[in-house]
């Protein structure tokens, strides 16, 4: 008979605190995710400046603190105002502000989270007046040195070198400026995209600065399916399937407002399939043959892409883009599904030089081997749960697997790879007609 076990109770343990806290609504800024810093940790971790309570504490950034002071100085000068004033704001929206931020953020106590979102608002608020007022003093530290400005700007996007917008928002409007019309907003859009008159209506509702850029490009209405295993093939294979790469030109805008255009419509990419003159006739398989010929272009099936320019800022840029994706708009990655799909297109550096060669990508790193690392680097641990560009993907890969485009192509390959080789190809035609009719023209046209 097993003897009992005195003094043993059973034990109530309430796991209600252990719990992960729900996500509040208001939550916008995180940490980026540890499997994606472990990729690229240097494109998430400003370098010049600290913003926000995330880095406040990197040593390697305090030379700036010094810069945000005087600006603070000069603000309050500047309005005739008191620091006190716009204290008591900051504190009235102190727990609206915390939300904001992610629960593995470690927030600091009540007077330094106060200062901290004081300096930081007043520094950018500052530093955006000037730059709107198109000061470029020599006694201006920061915007005398375009470099100096290009590096804070860089790390004013980074997900973790954020503050909310709204509160940016608040202590301008308490500044009392009247002379930019739209507000701050209007500011912002002039730093970062250096355009007085961009259309910010768009962009209304952003959270912060990485969620403005997100929003700045401006993607086609295009509804999300279901995440599918099914990838389209390089740049070099549709290639020699007859597939027409070409650069997608903004309409309807006036030439000098172009470059701005052709930035914002980057995720507009579109799958031209060729004219049909009528439903029994189908034009591919000439123009797949007569590819050579500009003047046959509109009848051949073109992947219009817009011009997507690289430079040493692009990773960062799209990797913290991606972050906010992964984090706060899973449902909605629009900006993930678009790499997702250079991804695919780009495998080498002859996959780049054939969208470089068609002035798709404007390559400013020089080697096309980087090219091809960074953008297949960009897509490591990205997670999605739909396609963006599913059309797109099907046809491509439709047009790809399709048995006479095959053969088209073999003889595009063959007879009219180049203008030389078509015009060979056709006058040789010409001729073996022209000996055909004069073999058959004594049997046909005999005298009678």
């Amino acid at each position: 008979m097993a003897m009992p076990i005195w003094g043993k109770q059973d034990t109530i343990i309430d796991v209600t605190q252990a719990r992960e806290p729900n996500w509040d609504p208001k939550c916008c800024i995180y940490r980026v995710p540890q499997r994606l810093r472990n990729v690229n940790e240097n494109a998430y971790t400003p370098k010049l400046i600290s913003i926000g309570p995330v880095h406040r504490n990197n040593c390697e950034l305090k030379d700036m603190q010094k810069q945000k002071e005087n600006y603070l100085k000069v603000f309050f000068l500047r309005i005739g105002k008191s620091q006190e004033e716009f204290e008591y704001i900051i504190k009235k929206n102190e727990d609206e502000i915390r939300r904001c931020y992610a629960v593995e953020i470690s927030l600091p106590e009540k007077k330094d989270f106060v200062r901290i979102i004081l300096l930081d608002s007043i520094f950018i608020i500052e530093l955006f007046l000037r730059n709107y007022e198109g000061q470029r003093d020599e006694m201006d530290y920061i915007l005398s040195k375009p470099c100096l400005k290009n590096g804070i700007m860089q790390d004013l996007i980074l997900l973790e070198n954020q503050l909310p917008f709204f509160i940016l928002d608040r202590l301008y409007d308490r500044s009392g400026f009247t002379g930019i019309r739209k507000g701050f907003l209007t500011l912002a859009c002039n730093f970062f995209f250096d355009h007085k008159e961009l259309s910010i209506d768009e962009m209304r509702g952003v959270r912060h600065f990485t969620d403005l850029q997100r929003h700045f490009y401006h993607p086609p209405i295009r509804r999300f399916a279901e995440h599918s295993t099914e990838q389209p093939h390089s740049a070099t294979k549709l290639n020699t399937r007859g597939l027409i790469f070409e650069k997608l030109e903004p309409q309807g805008q006036q030439q000098e407002e172009n470059s701005l255009d052709e930035k914002r419509y980057l995720l507009h990419i579109k799958f031209k399939d060729n004219l049909k003159i009528c439903p029994c006739i189908n034009c591919k398989w000439p123009t797949v043959c007569l590819k050579s010929f500009p003047s046959l272009k509109r009848l051949q099936t073109r992947l219009l892409i817009p011009e997507f320019v690289v430079d040493n800022r692009t990773e960062e840029l799209f990797r913290n883009l991606m972050a906010l994706e992964q984090c706060h708009y899973p449902g909605d990655a629009y900006i993930c599904e678009y790499i997702k799909l250079l991804d695919f297109l780009i495998n080498s550096e002859e996959d780049v030089e054939l969208l470089v060669d068609k002035r798709i990508i404007v390559n400013l790193l020089g080697s096309n081997t980087e090219v091809a690392k960074m953008i297949n680097r960009l897509c490591r641990e990205i997670v999605g749960t739909k396609s963006y560009y599913s059309k797109v993907t099907k046809k491509l890969n439709d047009y790809y697997n399709n048995d006479w485009f095959k053969r088209t192509a073999s003889l595009r390959n063959v007879y009219f790879r180049d203008i030389w080789r078509s015009t060979a190809t056709v006058v040789g035609f010409v001729v073996l007609l022209i000996t055909i009719l004069n073999f058959v023209r004594p049997f046909v046209f005999t005298n009678t």
